[in-house]
């Protein structure tokens, strides 16, 4: 088998590529970046004859299509506004896919990888991904679900990379249509910092107020749960608490439209301004606690008893004491672990269906689980019975 890694020069790409090295039977493992230097730096770091090195333009469609061809999967780790585009590719030379993102862009190659006879599962790393594992997890030993809330708190710097910076405008864009909670049977749009929630993460990340976030979980769990009667769907996440508050400001102070303004005689973005800023300064570049941590809270029936399921998880601790984890590092690998470990499932026939399959559709949650775990990454369950029925949001 042979994998395509675009966007492999990445700072959490990388690590699924490690991930790919230590645990993958693949025998030609290819980064493909634009930043020739840094991914031939990613090829000397790993030291392993299966890997290589492709320099890819993906805006150069032709030329992306035909260096694809002949592999068996694309792991693309290419930013959010550039899936469309290199999904398309994907589907042309005629590859398996998956990405981090799955913000629907993808949704427009479907018909191309069903004809030939090919999966994609766009948005699947930590979030979304293993959080629908843990939501189907936890509705699997329901009768019928009531609500499902997802939420995270993904520690890291605002602008360790250009793709990250890119995510934090694009979360919390005032236009975005995508920023929806699921509510009896309709989706509702919602301002960003919407419908604020105290979400209680395991340490050492601690209580801290959560809101509304645009992520693909909203639609898929929707979709993968409609035969068990959920009524109410919503996504939260969080950053260091630093980020937030700046996040907030600039919200609120109306930089995250993005208007253009004249600085010098050139017309710009006054967000681009700030996320450059950002991207070259240390507050961007640094925060003081690193990692990933899940929150999973769904409640409904068994058996006529109301209940609440709450899956956690946890990993190896950013501090130093667990080499390969330290600093960043605790949250980069989590968000690329997961992608490696549903590339080698894809890869390996372990999914049923072709075309744009969901994260639901395409992988047992156990499976996932039982992967994580060898790698130090573990769910973690809490059953509580309630007095009542949760009732949902109006």
């Amino acid at each position: 088998m042979k994998v395509f890694c675009l966007g492999g020069a990445g700072r959490i790409c990388r690590e699924a590529i490690l991930d790919l090295v230590q645990y993958s039977g693949f025998e030609q493992i290819t980064v493909a970046d634009f930043n020739e230097e840094e991914g031939r730096k990613v090829v000397r770091e790993l030291h392993d004859p299966r890997v290589d090195f492709i320099k890819a333009n993906v805006y150069d469609k032709e030329a992306t299509v035909a260096q694809m061809r002949g592999y068996d999967i694309v792991m693309d780790g290419t930013a959010i506004t550039l899936n469309g585009l290199s999904t398309a590719c994907i589907a042309e030379a005629g590859c398996h896919g998956i990405n981090l993102n799955g913000f629907g862009d993808e949704d427009a190659s479907a018909a191309l990888f069903e004809r030939h006879g090919k999966t994609c599962v766009p948005g699947f790393g930590m979030t979304p991904g293993v959080t629908q594992m843990m939501a189907m997890h936890a509705a699997s030993q329901l009768d019928t679900v009531d609500t499902v809330r997802v939420s995270h708190g993904s520690y890291r710097p605002i602008a360790f990379s250009r793709s990250i910076t890119e995510t934090t405008t694009y979360e919390y864009d005032p236009n975005l249509p995508g920023r929806v909670v699921y509510e009896n049977g309709a989706f509702i749009q919602v301002p960003p910092f919407a419908r604020p929630r105290e979400i209680r993460l395991p340490e050492p990340y601690g209580t801290s107020v959560q809101y509304i976030i645009p992520h693909a979980e909203t639609k898929t769990l929707a979709k993968a749960l409609a035969g068990k009667g959920v009524r109410l769907i919503e996504v939260r996440g969080t950053w260091p608490q630093p980020n937030m508050r700046l996040v907030q400001a600039l919200y609120e102070y109306g930089f995250m439209r993005n208007d253009r303004i004249r600085v010098n005689g050139s017309e710009v973005g006054i967000m681009d301004c700030i996320s450059e800023y950002l991207y070259h300064s240390r507050e961007g570049s640094e925060t003081e606690l690193y990692g990933y941590a899940l929150h999973i809270e769904v409640t409904g029936v068994r058996n006529g008893v109301p209940m609440r399921l709450t899956l956690t998880h946890t990993h190896p601790a950013s501090d130093g004491s667990v080499r390969g984890w330290e600093g960043l590092r605790a949250y980069t690998r989590n968000v690329g672990i997961p992608m490696a470990i549903a590339t080698v499932m894809i890869a390996e026939g372990r999914v049923n269906g072709a075309g744009i399959l969901t994260p639901e559709e395409a992988f047992e949650p156990q499976a996932v689980f039982a992967e994580l775990e060898k790698r130090g990454i573990r769910i973690h369950q809490d059953t509580e019975v309630l007095t009542e029925r949760e009732p949902v949001q109006a």
